[in-house]
């Protein structure tokens, strides 16, 4: 059996990045040598990423670009926390954001698919995980485009890289309100801007199921219109961002908080890494 120890196994996963058995299995091969073992996982490093392309990837970051009237945000994905928060994890991710950006991506799988200088963004990403010892991958690319777009990043938990974003495009020049609105959007998970672009069909369904559970509870025939418009309006307030109560000032709508600054929002995109 080869001459190492737990720590020995510790070392080389923090300066490879590769993962437990991989590490055992290069110091086996290598005779307890760390030299000959960091070459041998280089030399397998892409032969174990197509090992792994079949695993789910449910951690990793969320990245941010703005420059002008242009956001671009990236999720980028690893198998584990362990990874995502590797400077060589972190360091790739932000090596495809400014890929995506060069390039004005707006989708991943086009910009996946983009070939830079005779490779496709999916093998340099697959080249660049490879001594990660996980599959790494890019999940998601959107670019927003705005008079003036606001960014904000979230960690969920402080040993972490970011895991929300937020682009929100707007006019005006309160800034300071835009980044308010950026910071309640990640918050309070709004999934659409206004209530225009609620399909209208998912609000004929919330008002069939009021007045279904309003006719289910004996309320009075003539309160019935009433009681679906109120909790069709509770359905809006929890999932419209302009309709939604503002973080800081519950008992204000977000539109009005906005109007009140001078500020215009025109849209926004929210991204949780996983969800």
């Amino acid at each position: 059996m080869a001459n190492y120890t737990a720590a020995d196994i510790k070392e080389l996963r923090e300066k490879t990045g590769a993962g437990m058995m991989d590490v055992k299995k290069a110091l086996d091969e290598a005779d307890g040598d760390h030299a000959k073992a960091i070459e041998v996982l280089r030399v397998k490093g892409l032969k174990g990423a197509t090992k792994r392309e079949g695993r789910s990837t449910s951690d990793g970051l969320v990245a941010t670009h703005v420059e002008g009237g242009v956001g671009t945000m990236i999720e980028f994905n690893s198998e584990t926390d362990f990874v995502a928060k590797s400077d060589k994890f972190i360091e790739l991710a932000d090596s495809i954001l400014a890929l995506a950006v060069e390039h004005g991506a707006t989708d991943a799988e086009s910009f996946s698919a983009l070939e830079i200088d005779g490779k496709p963004v999916s093998q340099i990403i697959t080249e660049g995980g490879a001594s990660l010892g996980e599959k790494v991958e890019l999940k998601r690319v959107v670019r927003v485009e705005g008079a003036k777009v606001e960014s904000y990043l979230h960690r969920t938990n402080k040993d972490l890289p970011p895991q929300v974003g937020v682009l929100l495009a707007y006019e005006g020049d309160d800034a300071t309100a835009a980044h308010d609105v950026a910071v309640h959007i990640a918050a309070l998970t709004p999934t659409y801007f206004s209530r225009e672009e609620v399909p209208a069909e998912l609000v004929d369904k919330e008002r069939a199921i009021a007045e279904e559970t309003a006719r289910n509870e004996g309320k009075p025939e003539q309160a019935v219109p009433k009681i679906i418009e109120g909790r069709v309006n509770g359905f809006f307030k929890e999932n419209v961002l302009l309709d939604q109560g503002f973080a800081k000032e519950p008992k204000k709508s977000v539109a009005s908080v906005l109007e009140e600054a001078g500020v215009k929002a025109t849209g926004f995109v929210r991204f949780r890494v996983g969800s």
